[in-house]
């Protein structure tokens, strides 16, 4: 490396080398190395390691106590943003976008080439001045360049080089000749590609395009979050309605207990104790549906946080610790205010609306296609000669050597700048007629169009699906106070028809029948008060405040 540099010194380009700063976007692992380093050698020579090592679940240890996994919804969701697998995929994809702004900025690479060889050729002599009955030609050229794309749009170049040529030719006055070179130019576009905003049009369309990738990422990360609080209200649900269909089987079973009790006083005859026992029955099963529910629940809830993953965590009990209360917030909604609050913070629409930003720079990139193509280039070139210098009398046959030299003589020459050559021009590629560049241009502005439309349409969705989502919650609230209403008339029923029964005046259906009133208003209510839960988390996640809720803040 410091050998390139002292090269590059020399050239005066390595100033030019450093102007164009580096990305910061991409991974330190896999950003390209400067030619020479240590990291050089290890990503070209060194193979890649293939072997994929994936990160074992975490922080499960954490919560668990007595043997149980004890959590609440803030500590259920910190186990899934550190180890559910689809987050973590949604979390990786936003590397390659990454890696495309590293990509952009390889326009501004420099470019070190170098070249050698060797040339021997014998060739018969044809007529007396080629100096030897058989010419022997021996032709060594070497060259170095370096080159640049600078962001204002100048290409840069510089190239030294010699050859060297030696032959058995009488009449050749240097033998070994050493001719050495140095070339210096540029090339300014003056109208197409021109400019830094040109030039770095690619970094910034890679750059917008990460952004909309992050919006992208945001959504749906939020989207996976809703899934995940949906399986645990999904186990509290099939918890609370496991304990609803228990309690009905503790009924059925005091039922039928005083049932069998009455037939063996006599007080009831053989024909009412079927009802009884039939109820029993039903109410096992139900016990049993309720518990396979459950279970299947919590193996969705353990794959949400991985626990899936780590055997010691397959079979551990989980306790959720949040409960089903009925909603105590009656607040009327501000429709007009969360629908402007979903617009500005929906990640959907933000990244509807970033694809705006991508269309401009789509269209400044085609409109600099259109231009002409008119470029001012300028060389200069110094050159030297060295080596062996003969000279030959009239009439001699053998040539006298004047002077000795070599490369040293032939870089005296060239860096004494007395062989100069200077080159100046102008250069224009003017397509009479360029329908390629039209069309492009045409797509673009097609395509923003189609793109403003997008964005509009997703506006009224945001619209729709706040207002559906306000509806939805409100609709739960009421659903829950009429649930509760049920249950309370379900009791009073129950305790009513216990009294009737008790004094003989209803038979065993009735009472039976409250008590199947009683069990489905509770699962009602059970059900109704989750469903609020679910049409409230929608409620966040449709206005774009399910992160700020849930003190969830996504790093990128």
């Amino acid at each position: 490396m410091r050998i390139l540099a002292i090269f590059l010194a020399i050239l005066g380009v390595l100033p030019l080398a450093a102007q164009v700063s580096e990305p910061s976007t991409a991974s330190e692992e896999f950003t390209a190395p400067w030619v020479g380093t240590r990291a050089y050698f290890n990503r070209v020579f060194k193979a890649p390691n293939p072997r994929v090592q994936l990160r074992a679940p975490s922080r499960l240890e954490d919560y668990l106590v007595d043997g149980k996994l004890e959590l609440s919804l803030k500590a259920y969701l910190e186990l899934v943003m550190a180890n559910n697998t689809d987050i973590e995929i949604q979390r990786l994809s936003i590397e390659m976008p990454k890696n495309a702004i590293q990509r952009a900025f390889s326009v501004f690479d420099p470019l070190l080439t170098a070249n050698f060889s060797a040339t021997r050729s014998k060739t018969p002599a044809a007529d007396q001045l080629a100096g030897a009955q058989t010419v022997s030609n021996l032709n060594q050229p070497f060259s170095v360049g370096f080159q640049q794309l600078l962001p204002t749009g100048t290409q840069v170049s510089t190239n030294f080089g010699w050859t060297k040529t030696s032959t058995n030719s009488a009449f050749q006055v240097m033998n070994p000749a050493i001719r050495s070179n140095w070339r210096m130019g540029f090339t300014q576009p003056l109208m197409r590609n021109r400019g830094n905003e040109i030039t770095k049009l690619q970094i910034n369309i890679a750059r917008s395009r990460l952004r909309a990738s992050e919006y992208n990422v945001e959504d749906q990360i939020m989207r996976l979050l809703v899934q995940a609080e949906n399986a645990y209200w999904a186990v509290v649900e099939a918890r609370e309605s496991l304990k609803v269909q228990e309690q009905g089987l503790a009924l059925a079973d005091q039922s039928l207990k005083r049932t069998m009790r009455e037939l063996e006083l006599g007080a009831t005859s053989q024909l009412e104790v079927f009802q009884p026992q039939q109820t029993y029955a039903t109410a096992e099963i139900a016990v049993t549906q309720a518990r396979y529910r459950l279970a299947q629940a919590e193996d969705a809830l353990r794959r949400q946080m991985g626990a899936d993953l780590d055997p010691r965590f397959r079979d551990v009990p989980i306790v959720l610790t949040e409960s089903v209360l009925p909603p105590t917030d009656d607040a009327d909604f501000d429709k007009e205010k969360l629908v402007e609050l979903a617009l500005s913070k929906r990640p959907d629409l933000l990244a509807a609306r970033q694809a705006l930003d991508v269309d401009d720079l789509n269209i400044k990139s085609a409109s600099n296609s259109l231009r002409p193509q008119f470029d001012l280039v300028a060389n200069y070139t110094t050159q030297g000669l060295g080596g062996n210098r003969f000279e030959r009398q009239f009439g001699d046959e053998n040539p006298i050597l004047v002077s000795t030299g070599g490369f040293g003589s032939s870089l005296n020459q060239l860096f004494g700048f007395g062989f100069p050559v200077f080159n100046f021009g102008l250069q224009l590629q003017l397509p009479l007629r360029d329908r390629r560049a039209s069309a492009d241009l045409a797509d673009a502005m097609v395509q923003k169009k189609l793109d403003a439309l997008r964005v509009r349409q997703t506006e009224q969705n945001v619209r729709l699906e706040v207002l559906n989502a306000i509806n939805q919650v409100e609709n739960s609230r009421a659903s829950v106070k009429l649930a509760q209403i049920a249950v309370d008339f379900a009791n009073k029923r129950l305790e009513a028809d216990q009294k009737r029964y008790d004094l003989g005046t209803i038979n065993i259906f009735f009472l039976l029948d409250a008590q199947r009133a009683l069990i489905q208003a509770q699962a009602d209510l059970v059900q109704q008060s989750v469903q609020y839960r679910r049409n409230l988390l929608n409620l966040l996640q449709r206005t774009g405040q399910l992160f700020e809720e849930r003190n969830i803040v996504l790093q990128h």
